[in-house]
């Protein structure tokens, strides 16, 4: 029969081989100020995150960062995939006033115009006898005048020029040459020409040459950053407490919780440490889907653990006097086949949503397999174990205590 409990000593050296380099490394992240350890994304730092491609395949992170420089905006620039540029700068304005087309008004060529003047004003600096009635004025100076025939040549009647002034001042389609309307600023290949990038797209093509594609352009302020964080941190202290009461609660004893919360605690470091680790190298990013990563792995660690502590207190009380850590170890064989195929079905979907899944839930993805792999290991070969030792510690202290006198009130 496989033992287990009597090869503890390896199994937690194997946890602490992957548990310290992990620690140095998130350690790392603030001695070095974010340059090593875990890389924050913008969810949680703030800032500006954008994607682009150059029509020139020979530019290079170096230069875009140096027109950045002059640009006086600080930034950090990689290669991403496809030939991407990865920039990272703070929060940068995306928008300016909005483009929207002015309400249609009478154009200053219409109203001003000489053709509407010359309508305009005979009808309203006409002489008295030029507006008189033909009927009663048979005068030939009358209907010679030239200020009449001025008046008839530019309207029929007075009444009839108003009314086609009204017209056209109320109409726009009747103004003889209407302004132009703004229009919006083309924006080939998808690339943001507006606000504060729209000026680093100008000087950046002004340097480099034309940017032909924008993957993303994701801005996040500061205070939003904050609250993720907080809450982040506060999702997975309450997480993490409320197991331990309940795991205390479940099982009448406190060490079952205790040791329940060690295996998560062991679980988070190792998840958290090889992101470090990989942030350090690869410059992986931790972003908001990481914190539902962590809540989904201790779920699942959990119910591992409780598998395992169950079937111990089963054995417990069917096999009362036996050595603790016999029953231990039996417990964790008899659990072991079904811990190991429940994890492997979780495992093989999540390998395949790795290897063929987008890009956007990688992060994600990674975070949950490792995670669900550390949760299966520290449920049998690290949470039952470290139960057996505390075990084994209070049982040499009982016996100590019985072997001394007892001092009673008063002596």
């Amino acid at each position: 029969m496989l033992d287990i409990i009597g090869k503890r000593r390896w199994f937690f050296l194997f946890s602490g081989l992957i548990v310290v380099p992990g620690l140095f490394f998130i350690l790392l992240g603030p001695i070095t100020g974010g340059k090593a350890g875990l890389q924050f994304s913008i969810d949680y730092t703030g800032g500006t995150k954008w994607e682009i491609h150059f029509k020139s395949a020979s530019v290079t992170p170096a230069q875009v960062q140096g027109v950045l420089t002059a640009q006086g905006v600080e930034s950090q620039v990689q290669n991403s995939s496809d030939g991407y540029l990865l920039i990272r700068t703070v929060p940068l304005g995306l928008i300016e006033g909005p483009a929207a087309t002015p309400a249609p008004s009478v154009s200053p060529v219409a109203s001003g115009s000489p053709e509407a003047s010359a309508a305009a004003s005979p009808a309203t600096s006409a002489s008295p006898a030029a507006s008189a009635s033909p009927a009663t004025s048979a005068s030939p100076a009358t209907s010679a005048s030239p200020a009449a025939s001025a008046s008839a040549a530019a309207s029929a009647s007075p009444t009839a020029s108003g009314s086609a002034a009204a017209a056209a001042s109320a109409s726009p389609a009747a103004s003889p040459s209407p302004s132009p309307s703004p229009s919006p600023t083309p924006i080939p290949g998808g690339v943001t020409r507006t606000g504060e990038v729209g000026t680093l797209v100008t000087a950046l093509e002004s340097a480099l040459g034309p940017i032909d594609s924008q993957r993303s352009l994701t801005t996040v302020g500061p205070v939003i950053s904050s609250e993720l964080t907080q809450q982040a941190i506060l999702l997975v202290l309450i997480g993490s407490l409320g197991i331990l009461a309940w795991m205390t609660f479940r099982f009448r004893d406190f060490r079952f919780g205790a040791t329940a919360l060690v295996a998560l605690i062991h679980d988070v470091i190792v998840v958290v440490g090889i992101f470090a680790i990989l942030g350090t190298f690869f410059k992986t990013e931790v972003d908001a889907l990481f914190v539902t990563a962590m809540l989904t792995i201790i779920g699942f660690s959990v119910h591992d653990t409780i598998v395992v502590y169950d079937r111990i207190r089963e054995n417990r009380a069917r096999h009362a006097g036996e050595n603790f850590s016999s029953i231990v170890n039996h417990s964790i064989l008899q659990t072991l086949a079904r811990s190991i195929n429940t994890s492997l079905t979780v495992v093989f979907t999540l390998t395949a949503l790795l290897l063929f899944a987008g890009s956007s839930i990688q992060t994600f993805i990674l975070a949950l397999l490792i995670g669900i792999t550390s949760g299966t290991y520290s449920s049998i070969f690290n949470a039952a174990p470290l139960l057996t030792v505390w075990e084994e510690w209070e049982e040499r202290r009982r016996v100590a205590a019985s072997g001394r006198p007892v001092r009673r009130a008063g002596t």
